[in-house]
């Protein structure tokens, strides 16, 4: 930081001279100080107009455009966890969900669903209970399935792109700590029944943040990338009837 203060400093006042050499050097050659006092004045006139359209105006179509930027590889950053594992882990939670029918009769997104559609999905999901059963079978299942995936999620928490989606990287970090607490255990049959409470409790916080990004990244798709959210529709983690095949 200090050697950016000294450099900027340094050309600060190099250009600052380099004016007064070429002011001086105006006098030098013409002796009319009131000519050089005349532009000297119109250009200072002009600098609060230069400021709003290099500051203001440019520096925010620019400062757009590099969030527009952002954004676009952020949704593919999301789209590809639920490629290969947001999707599954929808899946594999709502089995465990008692009332996830009630759920899946919300979550069925179709080309003709608009903004007050998701709203309304997004506003369910929020008051869905989400009262997780699960076994120890469905444990094991869980943690064999997010090992396979815990180079990938670490892949996607060292990206520095996601630091701007506050929400999205809660969310890895819930799955990411589900997978911690599940690898943390080497014989998952046998842990006490108040261990499974526990760990319910991690999988209802990794279940509500991933379908409440899901909503948002079907949405997105929607109005950005129709024909990806044709797939995404066919491959829809709450309706057991999806299938990708077209029919």
């Amino acid at each position: 930081m200090k050697k950016i203060f000294n450099w900027r400093f340094g050309m600060g006042v190099g250009l600052v001279a380099l004016t007064v050499f070429l002011y001086l050097l105006h006098y030098g050659l013409f002796h009319d100080w009131h000519h050089i006092f005349i532009y000297f004045w119109g250009d200072v006139a002009f600098i609060p107009l230069e400021v709003l359209v290099v500051t203001l105006i440019i520096h925010h179509l620019l400062e757009k455009r590099e969030k527009k930027s952002l954004l676009n590889k952020m949704n593919m950053l999301i789209g590809a966890f639920f490629s290969e594992a947001g999707t599954e882990l929808l899946k594999i939670f709502s089995e465990m969900d008692p009332d996830a029918e009630a759920l899946r009769k919300q979550m069925k997104p179709t080309s003709r669903w608009g903004k007050r559609d998701y709203a309304r999905a997004c506003k369910f999901l929020n008051g869905h209970p989400s009262a997780i059963t699960v076994n120890r079978a469905e444990l094991s299942h869980l943690k064999d399935f997010l090992l396979t995936k815990r180079q990938f999620l670490m892949s996607l928490l060292a990206n520095p792109t996601l630091l701007e989606h506050d929400a999205f990287t809660d969310l890895l970090w819930a799955v990411f700590h589900l997978t911690e607490e599940l690898s943390g255990r080497k014989d998952i049959g046998n842990i006490p029944e108040t261990d499974v409470e526990h760990v319910t409790g991690d999988i209802k916080r990794a279940y509500k943040a991933i379908a409440a990004e899901w909503l948002d990244y079907m949405s997105h798709l929607q109005s950005a990338y129709p024909y990806l959210f044709s797939l995404a529709v066919r491959r829809n983690p709450f309706d057991p009837q999806a299938k990708v095949e077209v029919v």
